[in-house]
């Protein structure tokens, strides 16, 4: 699985970004999507996750509310809107797959990584 991250850019803070993945390779309907950012200076950390039907869906605490994840398997993409973002959302976002998985908030489950990003939202 090949994966390609875009959709990124320079927001201000309150305003909307969405993210696409898209994934080329046979094995994507069958895998788990998650999203992962990292920040300046800090580790990478997740950030939400989607089961490979759709129906389970994972978010960290500090994005919940306000992110939502979302797939398409038919088009080989999953999706991240972002609103009401914040200076701290600030970062590179990466998709990554977990193929045959369930998706986990953890990033030694995820087998493929696409190249990243980046978010930076303005105050």
């Amino acid at each position: 699985v090949q994966l390609q991250a875009f959709g990124g850019g320079l927001v201000q803070a309150g305003g909307s970004l969405r993210l696409s993945c898209a994934a080329s390779g046979r094995t994507f309907s069958a895998s788990a999507m998650g999203w992962f950012r990292q920040a300046p200076g800090k580790d990478r950390e997740f950030v939400a996750a989607i089961s490979w039907r759709g129906s389970t869906i994972y978010y960290a605490d500090s994005v919940k509310g306000r992110f939502t994840i979302s797939r398409d398997n038919a088009k080989n993409t999953v999706y991240l809107q972002m609103n009401s973002l914040k200076p701290e959302d600030t970062a590179v976002y990466y998709c990554a797959a977990d193929v045959f998985g369930s998706g986990s908030y953890y990033q030694r489950a995820y087998d493929y990584w696409g190249q990243g990003t980046q978010v930076t939202v303005s105050s």
